[in-house]
């Protein structure tokens, strides 16, 4: 089995962090199951809605280009999972997003859900998400720390630093607990592979999701089950396919200045 896994950065600016994301992808996989990061140039550096769409448009395309080079499955590494719906209506591969695999393996460990992402200017749009998702009674709060992506980088290799983020995620969640929240989700991959360091993570109690295996276990499931029931996407609705041409044309006519 072989996965595509889309970060959102690249290798020039990721640091350590690809590495130290390979390196627990590696130590959360199947036997058999190879995994290969892809980067985006530019990266996501900049907390808000129009990277997000900017970044969604390779993302569809690089699914595209997945499937075609023979990936079993594609993760959209990234919490907004920007570009996820439109993804999955272009390929016949399993396509997972972050954010939605958190949410929905949330639920399935408490009723009610928070997250705490990493900038205020993600809050509206995960809130769409929530929406999307059909969870506002599952995930019932969103609070937010004060970084850009590109900073939180800094926290890797870093014992200190670790400990500052931690502290200063413990700050937004502990409210969130008190108003009702028995789940804790990090609202990105970068603070989700941060914490991956805090073994049975928790604030006042309440469990903190990492979720990178559990994203990378959905995806190996569905590649798994396509395989033994045919089971796929329904393309009755939200993931109608476009015709082939249609696609093409998507991939070949970006639009510039």
């Amino acid at each position: 089995m072989k996965i595509w896994y889309q970060s959102y950065v690249d290798a020039e600016n990721a640091g350590g962090y690809w590495d130290a994301l390979q390196a627990h992808l590696d130590a959360v996989k199947d036997p058999g199951t190879e995994v290969v990061i892809h980067g985006i140039t530019p990266h996501d550096s900049y907390a808000h809605p129009i990277v997000e769409f900017r970044c969604a448009r390779e993302v569809i395309c690089n699914a595209v280009r997945a499937e075609r080079e023979g990936y079993d499955a594609f993760i959209i590494g990234h919490f907004q999972d920007a570009g996820l719906y439109e993804a999955r209506s272009v390929v016949d591969i399993p396509v997972l997003g972050m954010g939605e695999a958190s949410m929905l393996q949330a639920c399935q460990l408490g009723q009610r859900s928070g997250i705490v992402t990493i900038n205020r200017r993600y809050i509206p749009w995960f809130h769409h998400q929530i929406g999307k998702y059909g969870l506002r009674e599952r995930v019932t709060g969103v609070h937010a720390m004060d970084f850009q992506p590109g900073q939180i980088l800094a926290a890797f290799g870093s014992d200190e630093r670790l400990g500052e983020v931690a502290g200063l995620f413990e700050a937004q969640a502990k409210p969130l607990v008190r108003d009702g929240v028995d789940l804790l989700i990090p609202g990105g991959g970068i603070p989700m592979l941060l914490f991956s360091q805090l073994h049975d993570h928790r604030v006042d109690g309440a469990p903190v999701i990492n979720g990178i295996p559990i994203v990378l276990k959905q995806a190996e499931m569905q590649v798994k089950l396509k395989a033994l029931t045919g089971l796929g996407v329904s393309r009755t609705s939200d993931f109608v396919k476009p015709p082939a041409e249609v696609i093409e044309e998507f991939m070949t006519h970006p639009k510039g200045l």
